[in-house]
């Protein structure tokens, strides 16, 4: 499939997707999600990706919903066509099986920080700038950020930033718990690379195991969620990156897991 509207790249066990739409300030329209949900799929059934990374051109990353590409969606499809594809992609970004890193280089509102809400970590420029926005145009959240944003950050936060629209600094972000790092603008790429490679040298079999675990987890009650963990740690005792992982221990080397 050729793509118009975003970037996408495979290479050594990473998948990069890069939003390229910087005349709009990387704003998500039909296209654009559709683009992202073939993505994903293709992530998912490709067993050489082990990590995945989402970023963009130019000084925002993410505007959120392209309002004025609405307009288009066909007029064959529901009135919900856009709302439901927007949840439906962002809902698989956040349960593909692979770890999915933002690297966030510029603007992140409204859509845009949902986005962020639905990777796994996040890296961001210290001259990004993010902020929920919805408030400020009369607006609700349609992607998720009444839902996540308290998970991430507690509820009395997060209920600031949605009913003020405030803007709050990548350092501010850092503190809530809402992304994982910041660094100079110059190295945004550099310290992505670096979170790839660490995620590259584990268990690619454990990692999936954790990431479906913890997201499972949180819509569960603790007693449910440690059976599950139980359940989970059986079933990954008879894989490979098991085996290798207390042979390498015995061996007192490092492990090499298969597609290392």
């Amino acid at each position: 499939m050729e793509f118009s509207n975003i970037i996408y790249e495979k290479k050594e066990g990473l998948a990069k997707i890069t939003l390229n739409r910087p005349d709009v300030l990387n704003a998500l329209d039909v296209k654009a999600l559709e683009e992202l949900a073939a993505v994903v799929d293709d992530i998912e059934n490709d067993i050489s990706v082990r990590v995945a990374v989402i970023t963009a051109t130019g000084r925002a990353f993410c505007t959120g919903a392209d309002l004025t590409g609405i307009a288009s969606i066909p007029p064959d499809k529901p009135r919900d066509y856009f709302l439901r594809l927007w949840n439906k992609v962002f809902s698989a970004i956040e349960n593909v099986s692979v770890p999915v890193i933002a690297a966030i280089n510029g603007m992140a509102y409204a859509g845009g920080l949902e986005l962020v809400m639905v990777c796994d970590l996040a890296i961001a420029s210290e001259e990004a700038k993010l902020s929920d926005q919805h408030a400020n145009r009369g607006l609700v959240p349609g992607g998720g950020a009444t839902q996540r944003l308290p998970r991430l950050i507690g509820v009395r936060k997060a209920k600031e930033l949605l009913y003020t629209g405030d803007r709050i600094s990548p350092a501010e972000a850092e503190r809530l718990g809402l992304i994982n790092k910041v660094v100079p603008a110059g190295k945004l790429q550099e310290a992505t690379n670096e979170m790839v490679a660490k995620l590259l040298a584990k268990s690619p079999m454990a990692l999936k195991a954790v990431k479906k675990l913890v997201n499972r987890g949180m819509e569960s009650s603790l007693d449910s969620g440690l059976e599950m963990e139980m359940l989970a740690m059986t079933a990954h005792g008879t894989t490979e990156d098991f085996q290798e992982g207390i042979k390498s221990f015995l061996e007192g080397r490092s492990p090499e897991f298969p597609g290392r």
